[in-house]
């Protein structure tokens, strides 16, 4: 299994499993708004000003991880964030007994998993960010106690994303037993989990570590900022 689309994840993503809702223009691509603020390009000097125009809105911020532009169009902002860990899980997690697992599927899921991540995991988050890949999560006394799901995916890789607790059951093992579940089902298809950490979180990033994941690589991370008053303006393409 190769690893190398992993080096570039959102343009991996967005002309692979994510094709069929990727926003695209030349060699650049983009999720909407409501999914994901993520955009990817094929290599560094591949989006030519016009590209970048076509996807990205006066007044929009979008990151980018493993390629930014070798040169934004002019005017635009390209800040340097502190790189990611990479993490990839090559073997199963050990299975943690506890509540039922449910499927986030329904209207009234995608509300209390809007409310979770608005709460404890709000950067990246987006109301159709759930419809990306299976989410799933545990519910005590009728709150939705933890979840985790899948974001970010390719033909034989599989990130697992929006790992979160709500602050009432932290310690019950609950992110851990929701972990083990997508890895280790990933992982029977034959497709290995990532992740991405933030350093700045080094809790996460120890647990991690701990259940299984392996640290591949720090990667780069990048918001891109086009100013709101740009003569240049262009609508995003399909």
């Amino acid at each position: 299994m190769s690893e190398s689309e992993l080096d570039n994840p959102f343009w991996s993503s967005l002309r692979t499993r994510h094709a069929g809702i990727a926003q695209r223009a030349g060699e650049a691509a983009r999720y909407s708004a409501d999914f994901a603020p993520f955009l990817g390009i094929a290599h560094a000097r591949a989006a030519g000003d016009a590209d970048l125009a076509a996807l990205v809105a006066p007044g929009e911020r979008v990151y980018l991880l493993g390629v930014a532009p070798a040169r934004p169009p002019a005017g635009w902002r390209l800040e340097v964030l502190r790189p990611l860990a990479q993490m990839v899980c090559p073997a199963a997690i050990a299975a943690v007994d506890g509540p039922e697992i449910a499927a986030l599927e329904t209207p009234a899921h995608r509300a209390d998993v809007l409310a979770l991540t608005a709460r404890v995991y709000p950067h990246y988050f987006r109301a159709r960010t759930i419809e990306m890949g299976r989410y799933v999560g545990i519910y005590r006394d009728g709150c939705l106690a933890a979840m985790a799901g899948e974001r970010l995916g390719m033909d034989a890789l599989q990130e697992v994303s929006a790992i979160c607790t709500h602050p009432d059951f932290n310690g019950r093992g609950y992110a851990r037993r929701l972990t083990a579940m997508l890895c280790n089902a990933n992982l029977a298809a034959g497709r290995l989990p990532f992740l991405h950490v933030s350093h700045e979180n080094p809790r996460a990033e120890q647990l991690y570590a701990r259940i299984g994941f392996r640290h591949r690589r720090d990667i780069g991370f990048w918001a891109l900022s086009r100013p709101a008053a740009d003569a240049h303006a262009g609508a995003p393409v399909d």
